[in-house]
């Protein structure tokens, strides 16, 4: 017959193996979990401080079937100059508009309503991006 051996009592001959290994895991997966959040936070900041223009399109109206109007909204540096790139489309989904407008105002907010010309009748209003005469797009 076999004999049957009883474990060793726990924590009475210092740590196992296993539980030096997890508190190893423990603090390699803190230190790798502060390195991500800086990156993500070096590259927030990076995105936040690289933009020249931002605008954001406030609403749009359908004025016929050759104009639309489109309420813009422009945040930027004071001393930034660049334009915006807005497009129109039909419901189809075809282009039936595209143009640039340039803001070369000296204050940080601009709220501007601006006209695309059409060739047919615009659906929907979408702003391209906004890019600074120094080619910082955004």
């Amino acid at each position: 017959m076999a004999a049957v051996r009883e474990p060793l009592p726990e924590n009475r001959y210092g740590r196992s193996a296993d539980q030096r290994a997890d508190r190893k895991l423990k603090i390699i997966g803190s230190v790798l979990g502060v390195v991500l959040l800086g990156v993500v936070g070096w590259i927030g900041y990076g995105y936040v401080t690289g933009q020249g223009i931002s605008a954001e399109v406030i609403k749009r109206q359908v004025v016929s079937d050759q104009q639309v109007d489109v309420h813009l909204e422009i945040r930027k540096d004071e001393d930034a100059k660049g334009y915006c790139t807005l497009r129109a489309q039909h419901e189809d989904g075809s282009d039936v508009a595209r143009k640039d407008f340039r803001f070369d105002e000296s204050t940080g907010r601009i709220d501007r309503v601006v006209s695309l010309r059409t060739t047919a009748r615009a659906t929907s209003v979408e702003l391209l991006g906004c890019t600074t005469d120094g080619g910082a797009q955004r």
